[in-house]
């Protein structure tokens, strides 16, 4: 890491994400950007400061991740990855070979696994045992919603045919023995599976996990994240690296990017109880709010997900079921109006038609009990929604924070079947959102999906894959222009953690954040940002990532 009290930039090609849209030189002093515009006045303007010539090298303000989950995203980078698996034998194969190369490891785990891999879209304990019958075994899927264990894993959390169910989730279970049969859905994985591994995990990996996804993250581009379902194992984690990096426990320390917090509300099944939550995070943003790290809200998983129909939808599946609500209306409305009122941001998960109904529902509330003021509220994934509340969210003011990730051709095929109808011709629908008015903002759902946000802009721009180029566009209608997408994705996700006077442009005053890719997208086409890289990237004025 290195850093200049003055340092100018230039001969670059700079995509500001502000008015006027490009610039050719940059002078940084001290964290912040002290001019930025036309070489000649920047040369003018420099005096005895260092000089770095980019070499036409392209330039855009730092990504900033709008929905991921830090902790989790280092932890999953050392899981044995299924997402590419693309049958049972070849998901039983990697376990294998991971059993082998760690015999000593006391329990294996994996992520990404896909439901068109297994045999009838339904994961039993027995397919694991086969191949890994005396330790433990955890996989989460994909969307990281529903969690795979072996015969070894359910015994190891007490699961057996007495267990409950938790509200908002299901043990999968044998319907002759009642027996539980190995898979997890939604609130009985994070009750259940969730607390026992965090159980087993010290700091000191924690430590390791938050670091190797911080790493990650600056080389590739990434200078600041929301994390979207913090709780206390990765606050602390990040109060340790603040430390560390402060040499002392007085605080002024620094992390190697900037850390929104959205503290993370479950479902207790009493106000009380789900109230007080709301108190924690409340203290919790008084507390923690530095330049690096700060709470600004919570998160509330109202719905589930599509894969394995248990988001909530006006209408069924295509299999006739449907899903209820994690958080009925009148859980959801007390906490939202208690968050609301208090001053946090309200960040909620509705992947269902009828869950942004009720986000909304909630929202609305709030609004009208607690009188008008600025709010950024916002709603994640909207991967279904009417027409109506499109207009109904832009009116309010909410954020629509979406993944262009999860709608890539290559993991669409179960997606649309467990639909099945109409609905799958508007999936995903961002330019909805910008031409009713609202704020889109473009993050990646870390580890549920790549964090690379470069791949992450071909999706958006494209609507095609980012993992087979050879699949058709998925509804190239609702693709962005590549200004507009990266603007989402610098500029609007940081207006949609109230950071848009600090972050998310490359402007005079604004904290220097940016990143220098040795390609530049708008010359060398959409193609390009498949297999352009990252050359520098930096944080408050101090290279963090040289490539």
């Amino acid at each position: 890491m290195t850093t200049a009290a003055r340092t100018l930039y230039r001969n670059a090609k700079i995509f500001t994400a502000d008015g006027p849209a490009m610039a050719e030189a940059m002078l940084v002093d001290g964290d912040r950007l002290a001019y930025v515009g036309e070489e000649s006045t920047a040369l003018r303007l420099a005096g005895a400061a260092a000089q770095v010539d980019l070499g036409g090298a392209f330039v855009l303000p730092g990504f900033i991740d709008a929905h991921t989950h830090l902790l989790m995203m280092g932890q999953a980078m050392q899981k044995v990855e299924l997402r590419d698996a693309a049958s049972l034998a070849q998901i039983q194969e990697r376990l294998r070979e991971a059993a082998n190369a760690a015999p000593d490891a006391a329990r294996i785990l994996g992520r990404g696994w896909l439901f068109p891999a297994i045999p009838g879209g339904m994961p039993t304990a027995a397919m694991i045992d086969v191949v890994i019958p005396d330790r433990p075994v955890y996989l989460d899927s994909n969307d990281v919603h529903s969690m795979w264990v072996n015969s070894a894993a359910l015994a190891e959390m007490g699961i057996d045919r007495d267990t409950p169910d938790p509200i908002g989730g299901k043990i999968q279970r044998d319907p002759a023995t009642g027996e539980a049969t190995g898979l997890l859905y939604e609130t009985a994985a994070q009750q259940y599976a969730w607390p026992t591994l965090a159980s087993v995990t010290t700091d000191a990996e924690r430590d390791a996990q938050l670091a190797g996804a911080f790493g990650h993250y600056l080389s590739t581009g990434v200078t600041g994240g929301i994390d979207m379902a913090m709780g206390e194992d990765d606050l602390a984690a990040m109060r340790r690296a603040l430390t560390a990096s402060s040499g002392g426990p007085d605080g002024g320390g620094t992390l190697p990017l900037r850390v929104t917090g959205h503290w993370l509300i479950t479902q207790t099944g009493s106000v009380a109880g789900n109230l007080a939550q709301v108190a924690r995070a409340v203290e919790l943003s008084r507390e923690v709010n530095s330049p690096w790290l700060r709470i600004a809200g919570i998160k509330i998983i109202v719905d589930g997900v599509i894969d394995s129909c248990t988001a909530a939808m006006k209408e069924p599946y295509a299999d006739g079921s449907n899903a209820g609500l994690i958080w009925e209306l009148e859980d959801l409305t007390p906490v939202v109006a208690a968050a609301d009122a208090a001053g946090l941001q309200i960040a909620m998960h509705a992947i269902g038609d009828a869950a942004s109904d009720a986000a909304l529902d909630a929202l609305e509330h709030a609004c009208l009990v607690n009188g008008e003021r600025d709010r950024r509220h916002r709603i994640e994934h909207l991967e279904t929604v009417t027409p109506e509340n499109v207009q109904r969210l832009a009116r309010l003011g909410v954020v629509a924070s979406m993944q262009p990730v999860h709608s890539d051709p290559a993991i669409q095929d179960n997606w649309r079947a467990m639909l099945g109808d109409h609905r799958v011709d508007r999936a995903y629908p961002w330019t909805e959102f910008t031409d009713a008015g609202a704020t889109l903002a473009l993050g990646s759902d870390a580890p549920t999906a790549p964090h690379q946000p470069l791949p992450n802009m071909y999706v958006a721009t494209t609507r095609k894959s980012a993992l087979d180029q050879s699949l058709p566009a998925n509804l190239p209608q609702y693709a962005l222009g590549l200004a507009e997408a990266l603007g989402h994705a610098t500029r609007d996700a940081a207006f949609s953690c109230g950071m848009e006077q600090e972050l998310g442009r490359l402007a005079t005053g604004m904290l220097a954040d940016f990143v220098v890719l040795d390609t530049d997208p708008f010359d060398a086409g959409l193609d390009s940002l498949l297999t352009a890289s990252v050359a520098l990237t930096v944080v408050g004025g101090q290279v963090r990532y040289r490539g």
